[in-house]
């Protein structure tokens, strides 16, 4: 009995398929939340954030 004839008759499609739709999901509800409306200033805020002078780089230096 070869591997092959062992897993094609365990029954695991149904794995493949529910990691399918649940792929889907994720993927449309990304890309939902990513295109809102209302999205686009937090967005530009995000792409701007490693430019920020306020925001520290890097290991945060030890108080003396």
């Amino acid at each position: 009995m070869k591997l092959s004839d062992i897993m094609g008759h365990a029954g695991l499609s149904g794995y493949a398929e529910v990691a399918l739709v649940l792929f889907l999901g994720v993927f449309v509800a990304v890309t939902v939340r990513t295109f809102l409306p209302g999205r686009g200033a937090q967005l530009d805020a995000d792409a701007r954030l490693p430019f920020d002078e306020a925001t520290p780089v890097g290991r945060p230096t030890p108080e003396r």
